[in-house]
């Protein structure tokens, strides 16, 4: 017998009740979607997440006490507790570039407009299920080059930026392109370990800790040149 998937437990945030009530009924209206809780503000979010473990929390970014981004923020800057971290889908009336830019760069994984299809929403949080990225009305396959898009601009020469090796800057620009460390390695006739050493002491120079972040500094920074 083939064995039934465990549902998608959700958390729904949001200071409306009204609002969250519809969301509920339209999530759980989908088979493998179970509501496992609601919140009214980021407060009770930061409280719930680590106690539920829900595999989504649909966070709203205007809400009273502790606002979407702040309460993102906390969640992506507590210890883990063993039980894998939720993905962060956030909700939205409107929302700047800045702020996409900021949300992508604490953990979200989604960012959905509030006047947005039902339809939408689903596919959107079935992206995120499956690993993936959604920002507005569209499913992002790049993250990296969907941030080099829409990044503000480069900052004007003589802002401070680390002072990165040749061989670092090359090796930093291939993880922009979206490289691993074996085509990495390959392309430069080093070993994997050489790479994994590089990008050690890049991610000390710049203050990041994995290659997202990495992309995003360098994206943000102007340390890579958009296309």
């Amino acid at each position: 017998m083939n064995k039934t998937p465990d549902p998608v437990h959700l958390l729904i945030a949001d200071d409306h009740p009204i609002f969250r009530h519809g969301l509920r009924q339209l999530l759980e209206a989908e088979p493998d979607f179970r509501v496992v809780a609601e919140a009214g503000d980021g407060a009770e979010v930061i409280e719930m997440v680590p106690r539920l473990h829900p595999d989504i929390v649909l966070l709203d970014l205007a809400m009273p006490r502790v606002a979407g981004m702040e309460a993102l923020r906390e969640l992506s800057a507590s210890p883990s507790s063993g039980a894998p971290a939720p993905k962060i889908v956030l909700l939205t009336v409107a929302i700047e570039k800045k702020q996409i830019v900021e949300a992508l760069q604490l953990g979200a994984h989604g960012i959905v407009l509030k006047d947005a299809a039902a339809q939408l929403l689903i596919k959107a949080l079935r992206a995120v299920i499956a690993g993936q990225y959604w920002v507005g009305r569209e499913l992002v396959g790049d993250l990296v080059q969907y941030l080099r898009r829409i990044a503000p601009a480069a900052p004007e020469k003589g802002a401070e930026t680390p002072l990165l090796t040749k061989r670092e800057h090359q090796i930093l620009s291939a993880i922009v392109g979206g490289m691993t460390n074996r085509e990495i390695a390959e392309r430069f006739a080093i070993s994997e370990d050489t790479v994994k050493h590089h990008l050690s002491r890049i991610f000390d120079k710049v203050g990041v800790s994995n290659r997202l972040e990495l992309a995003m500094f360098a994206v943000n920074n102007g340390l890579i040149e958009k296309e």
